[in-house]
């Protein structure tokens, strides 16, 4: 039943996700769908460790309703955003 919820939500755009940037390599990870920001935030920590145990570096964490359309993306060109994200309920983690 969770799942049909989670998958309800997302649909809508109202499911929650764990948006992990990283600087080197210069990547946008998106984790979930997650049925609230309670259960995202935890799953989080995981996910940033993983980064970091396979090299990663310069990791920020931003936890938020979206429906993401990819789940990595890799900037090739290392170009800043024309818009910059900014964190919704969520720190960041070094």
């Amino acid at each position: 039943m969770k799942d049909t919820v989670v998958q309800i939500l997302n649909f809508f755009g109202w499911a929650w996700w764990v948006e992990v940037k990283t600087e080197n390599p210069r990547c946008t990870y998106y984790f979930g769908p997650f049925a609230n920001q309670q259960e995202a935030q935890e799953m989080s920590s995981g996910y940033v460790d993983d980064l970091k145990d396979e090299g990663a570096q310069g990791i920020s964490v931003y936890i938020q309703r979206m429906k993401p359309d990819d789940l990595t993306v890799f900037d090739e060109l290392g170009e800043t955003p024309d818009h910059e994200r900014f964190p919704t309920l969520s720190g960041q983690l070094s």
